[in-house]
């Protein structure tokens, strides 16, 4: 029986980082679903509002290579998308390794027989680094427009 593989993100502004997951990821199942985050729950969960829209960030990783399915990620429970889902394997950044989130998410997937695998982050790229990079040059570009 084939392993299912489920990684979620929001994917937007995508990365090395990203890709660095999605392949790790793929490594350890056979079939690899994507959650990309919706911007609803973006905006609820961490108050982001994501730079490219769902559509799209649903495109772009629906054509990667090691990604077998892409859907949108809609409710914030990971359980009731494992209900939906039926993966195996639940991928997650190791930046919730070790937290009370974290070791809540790995007790209720065991309950139901679902791994909880931890990657490290790409620490040189960031959705947050390039956020801030694309604010910065936005805020110059207007001050110099200000000063013209």
């Amino acid at each position: 029986m084939p392993r299912i593989g489920y990684a979620a993100g929001a994917f937007d502004l995508f990365h090395v980082g990203h890709l660095n997951i999605l392949k790790h990821a793929k490594s350890a199942c056979d079939y690899l679903v994507a959650g990309v985050v919706s911007d609803e729950m973006l905006l609820e969960t961490k108050g982001i509002v994501p730079v490219i829209p769902l559509s799209e960030r649903l495109e772009i990783v629906s054509h990667i290579s090691y990604v077998d399915e892409a859907r949108a990620e809609v409710v914030p429970n990971k359980l009731d998308t494992w209900r939906d889902v039926g993966f195996d394997i639940f991928f997650k950044g190791d930046d919730w390794r070790g937290t009370d989130k974290g070791l809540k998410l790995e007790r209720e997937f065991a309950e139901v027989g679902v791994e909880v695998v931890y990657f490290p982050y790409t620490m040189s790229t960031s959705s947050t680094q390039l956020r801030r990079a694309l604010a910065a040059i936005t805020e110059n570009a207007d001050r110099g427009l200000a000063q013209a």
